[in-house]
């Protein structure tokens, strides 16, 4: 029994591997086709619909193997196809732009390996979705601090547009990706002032996406406006004057894991031009705005909450943080009232003396006058030489919950760790760690409400000023009464 069940799975394996029509199509034998085989069969009419569409790239035959279907439509389009050469030198604008045409219907237009040269001051438009896809699955990482090009994997040069930000390099539209590249300027030179130059990403429509790409030496990185749901993830890199901005987003938009560190310049010239004017994020309108496990070194202002003209923010920000900010590592000039929901933040407020004496007044966090919303800190570490945790102003409500203050007071000129100025609202300091033996918080005189309760103060407590309603009690110092 066994060998003749052994001889009828000889004789339909020979079947199967010699009659085409055996497992991939039984109409012949009045079945219906599997879906299965249908994907698996050469698809010839595609291959001869996309020579009738570029005689040219089909005729060459190197890089028939990119093309991919299972329908008339392609799916995978590589930019060689298209005429692009990424020799660094030849203009491959509108071999990009003639493949993300191609693939208007929702396709993948491949990056391979090069450096490929956009020399003209162009917007490469992304078409509804459609996806840019370079060689790199996560984000790469090039350290050219002596202004060589990277040369791994799939890099993008823009040189058009040098001297003003008007503009876009890369634009993304309705459902449309961007990934896997890496972006670098290459007359954007390490050692000199910076110069401007457009943006290099602008997500303009819903579920717009940049993934795992590097944004090497960008004056202006990623641009989010009104594209609900945007989704910001995976990007490093030394963008010089803004890293992120957002705004204009009425349905929750997510950036996620983000780095900005100075791999590309640490020059002194330009440095001092990064932590003057820089900023890393910049939201402005945008309504529950989800942030997470991202970072910044090196910027005026690491996170900035602006006002536009269609509003202000209101967001859940966790695991966030930023370095070496010389002026301030959060500023909020404009919250709603729902509030902006920082927790697990991580922050240091200083500047190294080798870039220059102008950053006067390193502080953590600043709450200037216009801000009427809430802002809220939990579970957040502060530390470092800063002047100061908190510089308050403003109608709303500022509160520290769970967190840690470790030094201040840095220039030695009794300042407080949390000053309130000029500020009408309210103020919340729970449960927090004050580390440094100085003063702890300056109330003033205007404020209308104040909670300052169950801290661990080193030293003696030194809390001065008073609210309309101040309420201060059960704070445990180095003196107990």
């Amino acid at each position: 029994m066994a060998s003749v069940y052994g001889f009828l799975t000889c004789l339909l394996l020979l079947l199967w591997n010699t009659n085409p029509a055996f497992g991939l199509s039984r109409t012949q034998a009045g079945r219906q086709p599997s879906p299965r085989a249908e994907n698996l069969r050469p698809r010839r009419d595609v291959w001869a619909n996309y020579q009738a569409m570029y005689p040219t790239a089909a005729t060459s035959g190197a890089h028939q193997h990119n093309i991919y279907g299972t329908s008339a439509n392609f799916s995978i389009f590589n930019v060689l196809d298209f005429g692009a050469v990424g020799d660094g030198k030849t203009d491959d604008f509108k071999a990009f732009q003639n493949a993300l045409n191609a693939a208007a219907t929702g396709g993948i237009v491949f990056v391979p390996p090069g450096q490929f040269a956009f020399l003209q001051n162009s917007t490469l438009t992304v078409p509804r979705g459609a996806t840019l896809q370079g060689t790199y699955s996560t984000v790469p990482s090039h350290g050219v601090h002596d202004g060589s090009k990277p040369d791994v994997g799939s890099v993008l040069l823009p040189s058009g547009g040098r001297g003003s930000e008007d503009g876009c390099f890369i634009e993304l539209s309705e459902d449309t990706t961007v990934a896997g590249l890496t972006i670098f300027y290459p007359d954007q030179l390490p050692q000199q002032v910076p110069q401007p130059y457009p943006w290099s990403l602008c997500l303009h429509g819903n579920n717009a996406a940049v993934t795992d790409i590097e944004c090497l030496n960008c004056w202006n990185a990623v641009r989010a406006v009104a594209a609900a749901r945007h989704y910001i993830a995976r990007i490093q890199g030394q963008p010089i004057n803004t890293g992120i901005y957002v705004d204009e987003t009425y349905d929750i938009g997510r950036v996620e894991d983000v780095h900005w560190n100075p791999w590309y310049a640490s020059d002194v010239t330009f440095m001092s031009w990064q932590l003057l004017h820089g900023r890393a994020f910049v939201f402005a309108r945008t309504d529950w705005e989800y942030v997470l496990n991202t970072f910044a070194f090196g910027y005026a202002i690491g996170y900035h909450f602006i006002a536009s003209k269609e509003g202000s923010c209101n967001g859940n920000f966790l695991g966030i943080g930023a370095d070496m900010a010389a002026n301030a590592s959060v500023q909020v000039d404009a919250s709603d009232p729902m509030g902006i929901l920082i927790t697990n933040g991580e922050f240091t407020a200083f500047v190294d003396p080798q870039f220059g004496t102008q950053y006067a007044d390193s502080t953590q966090v600043v709450i200037t006058a216009a801000n009427k919303g809430a802002v809220s800190f939990s579970n957040s570490a502060f530390w470092g030489p800063a002047n100061q945790i908190a510089k308050i102003s403003g109608s709303g409500t500022t509160s520290f919950a769970d967190c840690i203050f470790n030094k201040w007071d840095h220039d030695k000129k009794g300042n407080s760790a949390i000053e309130v100025e000029n500020a009408t609202g309210s103020l919340l300091v729970r449960g927090c760690d004050f580390q440094y033996p100085a003063s702890q918080v300056d109330l003033g005189s205007t404020l209308k409400k104040a909670v300052i309760t169950g801290n661990i103060i080193s030293g003696s407590t030194n809390i001065t000023g008073k609210a309309l309603n101040t309420q201060i009690g059960m704070n445990a110092d180095d003196n107990p009464s």
